[in-house]
């Protein structure tokens, strides 16, 4: 194990399975690592578990209870601000049905709630359990939130054997140092667009694009977990915020102008992932428009171009660092390097239009006054290499 986790805090929450006992040796790992390891406990999980076990080994007592006197305010989110990470040892088809229903109704479930961190969630349970479309529904919500690690393919308790038994406590502390990554942005304030801006004709009609906004909030998501203040600036999107993120919602290319020059005030970087609209409707229809002809006519004025603005009033000054994206369907380098002059901005991340829209993977190239990275993977991963360059600017 090669994860230093000197100055991190865990809380290690351990939910009712029998294999709850390995909870007490990733409690044992992470603080060789150099962690200080917060225990909480469900009630089932104490049935598994000693306390006396896990509290010995964490060096202090396990918290079980919302109403514990030593919290002089609300127990849960005293221990979301102390915690880096937040880690469920085992977490149980129960727990997980409760997390995805966003319930509050123990000291685990209501600390996932209030959480700003990164949450590890370490399934364990029957391959039949596992295998029910009740819980694969609740595994595929929870996944834009949470990270998981496993199930894996094994024997579990009463000796069947398929996908359900637990990862082993190694794995398990690998993917909580995973999630908590690099903290190379703190102090840090991190402006992200994301998604289309849509152009109204009419209160029922409007002129858009197809971002669905993935790539943005990948960027906002990693941001956050590097340490950053972030304020992500959307378009209209059907994802969730991601964890610590300050988001402000808009509808239209003035729109997210506006909110991008209030956010900038005190900004180090701005990465323009959204795909804003070129052009509007001259004039919009404040009723619906009728059918009225086999044709229609409609007058287009052209947008501001958001980041060529602040390109151009950050001048020859390298702060804020910016980054722009280009979505194209050829010549992906040269129209990526002519953005990157025309807008005066550091990077233009180019990708093309039939690998970005929809999809959890993307093929990109980082384009530099001096440089060129293709990159192919997940856009999480995208995410990360963006922001190294953000960082490695922002330092020089």
């Amino acid at each position: 194990m090669s994860a230093s986790f000197t100055g991190r805090t865990v809380a290690l929450c351990v939910a009712g399975g029998i294999a709850a006992y390995k909870a007490v040796v990733v409690a044992r790992l992470l603080i060789q690592a150099g962690a200080k390891v917060i225990p909480l406990m469900t009630a089932s999980g104490a049935r598994f578990v000693g306390k006396i076990t896990l509290s010995g080994v964490c060096g202090e007592a396990v918290i079980d209870d919302m109403w514990d006197p030593k919290f002089s305010g609300e127990a849960h989110v005293a221990i979301a601000e102390r915690a880096d990470a937040i880690a469920i040892v085992p977490a149980t088809a129960d727990l997980l049905a409760r997390l995805a229903q966003g319930r509050a109704d123990d000291l685990v479930a209501a600390l996932c709630l209030v959480a700003r961190s990164p949450i590890v969630v370490a399934p364990a349970m029957h391959p039949r359990m596992w295998q029910h479309p009740a819980t694969q529904h609740n595994v595929a919500l929870l996944r834009e939130r949470l990270h998981f690690v496993g199930p894996v393919h094994g024997a579990v308790a009463n000796g069947d054997v398929g996908m359900g038994r637990m990862s082993e406590p190694e794995a398990i502390v690998a993917a909580i140092g995973e999630a908590l990554g690099k903290r190379d942005l703190e102090g840090r304030h991190v402006v992200v667009s994301a998604g289309p801006t849509v152009e109204d004709l009419d209160p029922v009609r409007f002129i858009g694009n197809r971002s669905t906004g993935k790539m943005g909030f990948a960027v906002a998501a990693a941001a956050s977990a590097r340490g950053a203040r972030v304020t992500l600036v959307s378009g209209p999107v059907s994802l969730a915020t991601p964890p610590g993120v300050a988001r402000v919602d808009v509808r239209s290319a003035i729109d997210m102008g506006d909110a991008i020059d209030r956010a900038m005030a005190d900004a180090d970087a701005l990465i323009m992932a959204a795909a804003v609209s070129d052009y509007r409707p001259r004039a919009v229809d404040p009723d619906k428009t009728k059918k009225s002809g086999d044709t229609v006519t409609i007058e287009l004025v052209k947008n501001p171009d958001l980041l060529a603005r602040v390109g151009a009033r950050r001048g020859e000054s390298k702060h804020p660092v910016l980054v722009g994206f280009a979505v194209e369907t050829r010549d992906l380098v040269g129209y990526a390097r002519a953005k990157l002059a025309q807008k005066k901005v550091d990077l233009v991340v180019g990708n093309l239009a039939a690998h970005g829209f929809g999809g959890d993977d993307d093929e990109v190239v980082i384009v530099g006054a001096t440089s060129e990275r293709p990159l192919r993977g997940s856009k999480r991963a995208i995410a990360d290499a963006i922001l190294d360059d953000v960082v490695m600017r922002l330092h020089a």
